[in-house]
């Protein structure tokens, strides 16, 4: 008897050790949850499609965003039990986190994202400079794409290249989409955009498709001032309306860049305003034969929608606004105040060249 009361008595002793080692090993497991760990610097850790949870967490330690890859896999397999699936990708740490948190991200897929956007009123040079900057891709693959005749016909897009249909938006995406996805999602925005637009068309507006984001792209270049876009529009379509050349001067800035293998400039030359091209407004009729650059939302409004006006002609202030003419005597005016005169007097208060005075 003596000899099973010893036995008793020490099996109980052990059982309050284990219980004891596992309450211990327990609130140190909880410790180690909700202790913050990792300096400020930026720690990009890939996980491969099909990776078990033991091979996450090896990869968060050695990643530097866990601590202690025992006492974590300890944590995920004994104390959280987690039944979801830690999900693959590329995840971004930074600041000091808790495990729970690290171990949360990677549950929910919270992957790291590439962000970009595009301003109104770029060219596809300029878009894929954008891109490429964001870390997705080379501009000159993109460029290749938004190129193509055969991917602008895959896409439903009416021209022989891309150009006004790469929307104006921001973007996001994960580490290393094809160039593919990123121009398609450009051109998708730009339906979604162009069908609202499509539903304030203005009655009496025949514009097709083309025409109009051509009109947009002109709008869109024209003013950066949202409330002055539908007048701007307005002009255009009456001078359309007259056979009247638009004589705007982004397309000819477009058409010399074009004539000139690229290179951009703002300067344009009385040979420029003369140079036969068929993106030169001044010495065409009509629409040029193509987007100038990507409207937004609202120069695609505006060339549907244009306001009511019987303007003909407008002329910059210089400082973003427009006066806005019926006739070329109210033209010719506004030209001498805004332009002749305006730019004699700032060449006056300039004084003798070299001495910036202003």
């Amino acid at each position: 008897m003596k000899g099973l009361k010893l036995l008793a008595g020490l099996a109980l002793l052990a059982a309050a050790g284990v219980a004891g080692a596992l309450l211990y090993l327990r609130a140190d497991l909880l410790a180690f949850r909700d202790t913050p760990f990792g300096g400020p610097e930026e720690k990009l850790i890939d996980v491969p499609p099909g990776s078990s949870a033991r091979v996450v967490v090896r990869l968060l330690t050695k990643g530097g965003a866990l601590s202690d890859e025992r006492r974590a896999w300890r944590y995920l397999r004994w104390v959280k039990r987690d039944r979801r699936q830690l999900r693959a990708g590329e995840y971004s740490f930074q600041g000091p986190l808790t495990p729970e948190q690290v171990l949360d991200r990677v549950y929910r897929g919270d992957v790291k994202t590439y962000r970009f956007t595009v301003p109104e009123g770029l060219r596809m040079e300029e878009i894929a400079a954008i891109v490429e900057d964001a870390g997705l891709g080379k501009a000159r693959d993109l460029l290749a794409l938004m190129r193509d005749p055969a991917f602008a016909r895959e896409l439903g897009v009416p021209f022989r290249n891309l150009e006004g249909y790469l929307f104006p938006d921001t973007y996001s995406f994960t580490r290393s989409p094809r160039p593919r996805a990123i121009v398609a999602a450009m051109v998708e925005r730009f339906r979604q955009a162009y069908r609202q637009a499509e539903a304030g068309r203005a009655p009496g507006v025949t514009l097709s498709e083309k025409e109009a984001v051509t009109l947009a792209s002109i709008i869109e270049k024209e003013t950066g001032r949202p409330e002055e876009r539908p007048h701007i529009s307005c002009v255009f379509h009456n001078r359309l309306r007259r056979h009247m050349r638009l004589q705007t001067d982004p397309t000819v800035m477009y058409a010399t860049m074009l004539r000139h293998g690229g290179r951009w400039s703002r300067n344009i030359t009385r040979a420029d305003l003369l140079a036969a091209h068929p993106y030169n407004t001044y010495t065409r009729d009509g629409l040029p034969p193509g987007p100038i650059a990507s409207p937004g939302e609202a120069a695609l409004a505006a060339a549907l929608h244009p306001s009511d006006c019987r303007d003909l002609y407008f002329v910059s202030r210089n400082d973003g606004t427009h006066v806005f003419c019926p006739d070329l005597a109210c033209h010719n005016a506004a030209v001498r105040k805004w332009q002749i005169e305006y730019f004699r007097r700032r060449t006056a208060r300039s004084g003798p060249a070299g001495d910036g005075a202003e």
